[in-house]
């Protein structure tokens, strides 16, 4: 029993750490590796939302602003940003779902140097406020996301 048990473990521990390139999380958190710098990717990421009429609100150097407190950070940037053409049908559809809005995309690397770039799931969105219906405004919205990613994190 005991050599079967080892056996699920080093299963277990292997999916773990086989590296992975986009995933979703129970957390609602879809994650995506990337090859370059957080501010690589980042710049990516701006460019890729500027050349597809998206508005980019706010770009937060995180890591900045804990150097400015004294405090030491890792590389972490948060890009905010949005389209009232694709908000406003997200709204429509559940007036809570403003709270999520405008999307974020969070972008940072870990302890091991690897770099990642997450954003929140649009079907976790959509079930967190009992949206019903809206199918093709949440697709298009997931599809659009990944795109976005996609494309900041490509070698």
């Amino acid at each position: 029993m005991r050599s079967f048990s080892n056996q699920i473990l080093a299963i277990l521990l292997t999916l773990l750490l086989l590296p992975s390139l986009t995933f979703a999380g129970s957390d609602g958190l879809v994650t995506v590796k990337s090859p370059h710098s957080v501010q690589e990717t980042a710049d990516k990421l701006v460019a890729v939302l500027n050349d597809k009429g998206m508005v980019v609100f706010n770009r937060i150097d995180h890591a900045a602003g804990a150097e400015k407190s004294g405090l030491t950070f890792p590389p972490t940037t948060q890009v905010i940003f949005g389209n009232p053409k694709i908000g406003t049908p997200l709204m429509n559809c559940q007036r809570t779902v403003a709270i999520d809005l405008p999307q974020k995309m969070l972008i940072w690397e870990d302890i091991s140097g690897q770099v990642w770039l997450a954003y929140n799931d649009p079907a976790y969105i959509k079930a967190r406020h009992g949206v019903t219906g809206c199918d093709e405004v949440f697709d298009k919205v997931a599809g659009a996301l990944a795109k976005f990613a996609s494309a900041s994190t490509a070698p």
